[in-house]
């Protein structure tokens, strides 16, 4: 393609874009969305011919990377010979897929419900354990991220939620552990365990634990600042789910599918929940799919019980033939394996450097491909580098930050004053010390603001 061909598409895609395409969490006008040509592996590249390490998967949902020709066979086989079905016949890939699933989900689940996505998945969480638990009230982080639709939004503990309110008025947020800026004057892991575990019980009691449905937690707390849970804390969520009959929901959304280096993010953490919600990186968001995988005892609610929810697309067959070749690709390219071995060997050391080097860089904190650096004007006070939900001119550092990635070849997931490290899971050594490096140099900007 000429340089001239493909900056008249450009054009063309950037004038029907801001003409027609009305954006998500934006100010409509004050966008000016990059045209994207293509993609392949860890990168995708724009229409002039500038290449960028994909360091957000597409808001880490491409774990295995763009145009991945397993994935892309997939579905072309599968248009060839069924392009949808509705979700009240037995359909081939869509009964693997589920099968495939609770395969590495393990005991006691055996059923999938599928939806479109994340959100979606998240409202019929909520539904079942209401209807199986016949309360109403449910708990849930401030921060975290769990959709956009009308209960995932009111269990959203991020800013996002605040101008869709009221929504649904039976949703309590609570506290959960972040040792970094705890809330409960913890100094080691083992305090922040134990003090963050007695805030949600007395919450739970305060509220009346005959009440509470569920207490929906993402596991590694995702855009809201990859918050690994220190040791013991989801053990605890879960004794008191068992105390006083509540249901546990795991939002595996973000970090399902191997993005921690397990098939399941809880199951790094010795607990099992009721409900797990998935995403993302089960067909690495080639066609949407979502769905929500159910225990044996909350399944056997609905044998005799007709569940009232459903979805037209519930495991579309274009959705679910990609994901039966996610878990060959899995399997056959040792994925998990090299998530857990990049992550320790290539990104925690080279992270764990810059707090050396990097003045501004206050915490940095995750695990197998999914890490946060956290930026602070101030060590000694950890004052963000940017105020909490900055815009305009209060987060022009960060903007500074991530316009320096993008000149040097990296797309970063920037959220408040924090840097996201996500790519494929597929990306190459190379490729990932180069992404790094390139962080590490647009760090500087960083340093100079927090001077």
């Amino acid at each position: 393609m000429t340089e001239q061909l493909m900056t008249g598409d450009e054009a063309r895609v950037r004038a029907d874009d801001r003409a027609h395409v009305f954006h998500s969490w934006s100010a409509q006008a004050q966008i000016d969305p990059l045209p994207v040509a293509g993609g392949a592996g860890a990168e995708f590249w724009d229409y002039a011919g500038n290449r960028y390490l994909d360091f957000a998967s597409q808001l880490v949902n491409l774990n295995l990377g763009h145009q991945h020709p397993d994935l892309v066979a997939a579905i072309e086989r599968q248009a060839g010979r069924m392009a949808t079905i509705q979700p009240s016949f037995a359909n081939d890939v869509r009964g693997e897929l589920a099968r495939r699933i609770v395969d590495v989900a393990g005991a006691p689940f055996s059923k999938v419900f599928f939806t479109n996505g994340g959100a979606d998945a998240n409202e019929n969480a909520v539904r079942m354990a209401r209807l199986s638990t016949g309360r109403r009230k449910v708990m849930a982080m401030y921060r975290s991220y769990h959709g956009n639709t009308t209960t995932a939004i009111s269990l959203t503990g991020d800013p996002r939620r605040w101008p869709n309110e009221p929504a649904d008025g039976s949703v309590v947020h609570f506290f959960g552990p972040y040792l970094y800026r705890s809330p409960f004057y913890s100094q080691t892991p083992e305090e922040e365990t134990e003090r963050a575990l007695a805030h949600l019980e007395q919450q739970i009691v305060l509220e009346g634990a005959a009440t509470i449905a569920a207490i929906i937690i993402e596991t590694v707390v995702g855009t809201n600042g990859v918050l690994v849970p220190p040791p013991g804390y989801l053990q605890g969520v879960r004794a008191l789910c068992d105390k006083y009959g509540i249901v546990y929901i795991a939002d595996e959304v973000m970090v399902g599918f191997g993005r921690t280096g397990e098939w399941f993010a809880f199951q790094g953490h010795d607990v099992v929940p009721d409900l797990i919600t998935f995403a993302k990186g089960v067909n690495s968001g080639y066609v949407p799919l979502g769905g929500v995988v159910i225990s044996d005892a909350i399944a056997r609610v609905f044998d005799d019980r007709a569940f009232p929810g459903g979805l037209t697309y519930s495991g579309h067959p274009l959705a679910c033939a990609p994901g039966i070749a996610t878990f060959e690709v899995f399997e056959r390219d040792g994925i998990l394996a090299r998530v857990k071995d990049l992550g320790e060997r290539v990104v925690r050391p080279t992270l764990e450097g810059w707090l050396e080097t990097h003045p501004s860089v206050g915490e940095i904190r995750g695990t197998g491909l999914f890490w946060a650096i956290e930026l602070v004007k101030d060590r000694d006070t950890r004052e963000g580098l940017v105020p909490f939900n900055a815009s305009g001119a209060d987060a022009a550092p960060m903007a500074a930050l991530a316009a320096a990635c993008k000149k040097a070849g990296l797309w970063p997931f920037i959220h408040f004053n924090r840097i996201h490290v996500a790519p494929p899971l597929v990306i190459t050594e190379d490729e990932l010390r180069r992404g790094l490096d390139i962080i590490d140099a647009a760090l500087v900007v960083a340093d100079g603001a927090a001077a």
